[in-house]
């Protein structure tokens, strides 16, 4: 006869364990999570090309690669919620749900910044105008470059930092230590920039909402980042690391 709690550790068992590995979502977060690190150094280098306001073609082709880094980033993000620990009732924690949907805000707010970034030079193709410091829509886009950008993206971190530590006893670690140490530090560093809110739009200083410190350095390493967060995804996968053993029962005495 199956009593109650016969059929709950039967089900229980027929659950897959809290973070059990799966190779191929393992291979595509670390792909992915590369990818977004190696497409943002040139990006983030069409800003440093010209001293003055940069030709169209500089806007419109910075903007293309934002555009196609947050699609990488969004396909991370996906594989990356696949990855984070559950608990025995197939459940998410609270943190390891506002990592995902922090990285998918993001990924929502820079659309909507380079969307108001093109739109000068394709509104004004003659003039010679800067889309972050000149036109209507450069005030627009600061906040959402600088402030929001950065608190959305710290949460991800931050998040990920700890959600990444809740691993079963006997399972793989889901990255190695120095990819959790450093989301810590680089989401401790979105969030000294988001003060930047108060120090002008003045993009020559080092800590003005759309500086080149605030805004583009930090902005270059958040996103090299995700690259490393993607390379150690790809170091732990399975058959890279050693599982954990659980520790050896001591005999009792009698």
């Amino acid at each position: 006869m199956t009593t109650p709690s016969t059929t709950q550790n039967l089900s229980a068992s027929s659950r897959p364990a809290a973070g059990a590995s799966d190779l191929p979502t393992t291979t595509f977060a670390g792909r992915t999570g590369m990818a977004v690190g190696a497409l943002s150094v040139p990006m983030v280098a069409l800003y440093f090309v010209y001293s003055g306001p940069p030709p169209q073609w500089n806007v419109l082709t910075r903007s293309l690669l934002t555009l196609v880094i947050m699609a990488v980033l969004t396909a991370f993000g996906v594989a990356l919620a696949r990855l984070l620990p559950r608990d025995d009732t197939g459940r998410r924690a609270i943190v390891g749900q506002l990592t995902i949907v922090s990285l998918l805000t993001y990924v929502a707010v820079i659309l909507f910044a380079a969307s108001l970034e093109a739109g000068t030079p394709l509104a004004f193709p003659d003039r010679g105008m800067d889309p972050t410091t000149d036109g209507p829509l450069a005030a627009a886009m600061a906040l959402a470059h600088g402030p929001i950008a950065h608190l959305w993206i710290a949460m991800f971190f931050l998040g990920f930092a700890r959600a990444a530590q809740h691993r079963g006893t006997a399972a793989s670690p889901m990255v190695p230590r120095w990819t959790l140490r450093g989301a810590i530090v680089v989401g401790v560093i979105n969030l000294l920039a988001i003060p930047s809110l108060y120090f002008g739009m003045d993009a020559t200083h080092f800590y003005a909402i759309n500086g080149w410190g605030a805004d583009a350095l930090v902005g270059l390493i958040t996103l090299v980042w995700v690259g490393f967060i993607g390379l150690g995804i790809h170091r732990a996968s399975p058959g890279r690391l050693t599982p954990r053993r659980p520790p050896a029962e001591t005999p009792a005495r009698t």
